[in-house]
């Protein structure tokens, strides 16, 4: 069941901020709220939208940016906002991004790339991207693959983290987990979770177990939960980062990352039963929020 999965470490406040609460064995202090790289960063030639949204997450003390290259332009918004808000912007977060290219070579070229866009010599945490089937495990596992490239990147200082993402299949994961000891895991929680394929009390136990971060994605099924049900985005938040460390949200707007803040900063884990309570309230219509499952 979903809300078996256990809860994050204790939250700790500062006043006026978010409280923030440990990503995993990396040791980073992070809000329940996160910049996704989705939404108007998923885009190609919108820097003047894209730009302003990043820099309202920096200036309101956002603390875990996400990104990949296979987001369009997104990593390139990161380095425009990153030189826009001068040099201290860059080490004021913990930056993520990822690799969808299993081989070695190309996954070296492929972080050689995503450092000269994004503006940086390092990154926080580089994740094998989007893990779907046992041909994304082999290739990544493999003798030159990607994972090997992330402990050379690693050793060179490139990478100080590394991590796996996915939201298809939570045996996938599972068994990744299972071959190597990864910092984190990015993986879909929303409350459809428990329909099919659940990923909290499979992925999340799992990675609580071993001592990963936790961060969330597809809390809001890119909007269908709000727009097609009576929950609101701070409450689907709050579903979210009780299961989680946080939870990446790609926002459209400078607003829209307010909203966001405003719901980090109220944020209490919600109980079991008010867990149990949202899913059973989304479940007659759960099908429409897991499309994303295999």
């Amino acid at each position: 069941m979903t809300s078996s999965a256990r809860v994050p470490s204790p939250a700790t406040r500062v006043p006026g901020d978010a409280p923030t609460r440990l990503l995993g064995r990396t040791g980073a202090e992070v809000p329940a709220f996160s910049l996704g790289g989705e939404g108007v960063l998923r885009t190609r030639g919108r820097a003047r939208e894209a730009v302003p949204v990043i820099l309202t997450a920096l200036e309101l003390g956002v603390r875990y940016c996400d990104t990949a290259p296979a987001y369009a332009e997104s990593q390139d918004y990161y380095g425009a906002a990153f030189r826009e808000a001068g040099a201290a912007a860059r080490d004021s977060v913990f930056l993520a991004t990822k690799t969808h290219v299993r081989d070695y070579d190309g996954a070296l070229r492929l972080l050689d790339d995503s450092l000269r866009r994004l503006g940086t010599d390092r990154v926080d945490l580089w994740q094998m991207h989007d893990l779907r089937d046992s041909d994304d495990l082999d290739g990544t596992f493999a003798k030159h693959g990607a994972l090997a490239a992330a402990l050379r990147a690693k050793e060179e200082g490139r990478v100080r983290f590394i991590g796996l993402t996915g939201h298809h299949d939570p045996r996938i994961l599972l068994e990744a987990m299972r071959r190597f000891a990864f910092d984190t895991v990015l993986v879909a929680n929303n409350p459809a979770d428990p329909r099919r394929r659940p990923f909290a009390s499979t992925v999340i136990a799992e990675a609580r177990t071993q001592g990963m971060g936790v961060i969330g994605m597809k809390a809001l099924a890119a909007g269908a939960l709000i727009a097609e049900t009576t929950t609101s985005p701070g409450e689907l938040l709050r579903y979210a980062a009780s299961l989680a460390d946080t939870v990446v949200i790609g926002c459209k707007t400078p607003e829209e990352v307010r909203a966001n803040v405003d719901a980090a900063r109220a944020f209490t884990p919600m109980s079991p039963v008010e867990l149990r309570e949202l899913e059973q309230r989304i479940s007659p219509r759960a099908a429409r929020y897991d499309t994303f499952k295999a």
